[in-house]
């Protein structure tokens, strides 16, 4: 698989620039640069993991030769992920266009489905007013996009700091989206509207009676928008949630955790209010005179799952924990207390924050043994990483750590610190 990739990746450079370039405004070359550095990185460890590639100074010792593997793998992971922003941002520049064209298709797509649901019934004045209301929805996306295209066009509302798509904001962006549309058409029909009684039944179709679902939905996953940022930064702060930072947004983060694990609060909300904003459609298509009379028995079920959304917000995450600390013993050694040179064990959790398998993020773990600061050796196995892992780290006791108790603490790649645990060290 690491060769195919290395052949994949050679084969665009030569198609961009010539040469391997990586720069952010080119965008071919960013995405060869990273292809080919994640397949030298993915060469480098399955060699080191069957045990080749390790200079004779250091094959001796099982110590010397795990810290140079695990600094060879850091400097390699480094590039991988100076590669990787490199292509996110280039791939962020080229999505407005993408998204501009997407925008302008289901305008065409709408032209068209008019045209033919015209057919027999004819052309009315709240076809023309919804296609116009349409054009304008599209033409203000595109601006948008225009003025927004280093930070991904149109979808810049609704990536969150994290640069990940955010669920909540995604589902709020898309009711806003079609409120707006479908008091356009309101207000095209109104335009053309010659007489009183007409004029008079489409200003009644804006009444709060008729669309209070519509309007009530469209509070609460504003709301929710606004409250889930404040609860993952409140949380972030007080080292309760640990967020890194992403190369770049993807559809999948919609459905899914950082660590790119579906997640039930977020596939319910997303797909419980695609299913009603689809109900809402179907319903403006038959009564374009009026808001969508949303059934508050589909409002209710939105709001419930907004509800559960929320409450899976607030119970994600958590603080990493030491439970135990032990010292690492290899088959055949005695047993012995804990001395200075000694391979150590910490057991816990939430040592790997979600989205931090990569190695330049595991590499970022350091384990503070009293006061000298010990980071975290990469020992990589077939396929990935023995260490270290979400609940189990192996760091060796220093020799300038003074024989006596002394505290152990970890500090993960987010930053957070984990409860200190005391261990006695002898001479």
């Amino acid at each position: 698989m690491a060769v195919q990739e290395a052949g994949q990746g050679a084969g665009a450079v030569l198609g961009a620039h010539g040469g391997g370039c990586t720069c952010g405004d080119c965008p071919h070359g960013a995405r060869a640069g990273h292809r080919r550095a994640v397949a030298e990185f993915l060469l480098k460890r399955d060699e080191f993991a069957a045990g080749q590639g390790l200079p004779a100074a250091v094959a001796h010792s099982v110590s010397a030769s795990r810290q140079w593997v695990s600094e060879e793998l850091t400097q390699s992971a480094e590039l991988v992920a100076q590669r990787g922003r490199a292509e996110g941002e280039a791939w962020l520049a080229r999505l407005w266009s993408r998204m501009a064209c997407v925008v302008w298709a289901l305008v065409v797509a709408l032209l068209l489905g008019q045209a033919f649901t015209a057919i027999g019934a004819g052309w009315t004045a709240a076809r023309t007013a919804g296609l116009l209301a349409a054009l304008v929805t599209a033409g203000a996306l595109t601006a948008a996009s225009w003025f927004h295209r280093a930070r991904g066009g149109a979808l810049a509302p609704v990536i969150g700091e994290d640069n990940r798509l955010s669920t909540s904001r995604a589902v709020a962006g898309a009711w806003v989206l079609f409120v707006a549309y479908a008091v356009l058409v309101l207000v095209g029909q109104l335009a053309v509207a010659s007489g009183h009684a007409e004029r008079d039944a489409l200003i009644a179709g804006l009444d709060l009676g008729r669309g209070a679902g519509v309007v009530t939905v469209l509070a609460v996953v504003c709301a929710i928008a606004v409250l889930v940022r404040r609860v993952v930064g409140v949380r972030v702060l007080g080292q309760r949630l640990q967020k890194l930072r992403a190369d770049r947004p993807r559809a999948a983060d919609l459905l899914t955790d950082d660590a790119g694990r579906g997640t039930f609060a977020d596939i319910q909300y997303v797909v419980i209010g695609g299913v009603a904003l689809l109900f809402a459609a179907v319903r403006l298509g038959r009564r374009p005179d009026q808001l969508p009379d949303l059934p508050w028995g589909l409002a209710v079920v939105v709001l419930i799952s907004a509800a559960t959304y929320l409450a899976g917000k607030y119970a994600e995450g958590g603080r990493p924990v030491i439970l135990s600390v032990v010292r690492a013993r290899e088959a055949g050694d005695l047993d012995a207390p804990i001395r200075t040179g000694d391979d150590i064990e910490i057991r816990g959790a939430g040592f790997v924050p979600p989205g931090a398998q990569g190695a330049e993020r595991l590499s970022r773990m350091v384990v503070r043994v009293g006061a000298v600061h010990v980071h975290v050796p990469l020992v990589p196995v077939s396929g990935g990483f023995s260490n270290p892992t979400d609940a189990v780290l192996t760091v060796p006791v220093p020799v300038e750590v003074e024989p006596g108790r002394v505290d152990v603490q970890v500090v993960t790649a987010a930053g957070v610190e984990t409860n200190r645990y005391a261990i006695d060290v002898t001479d």
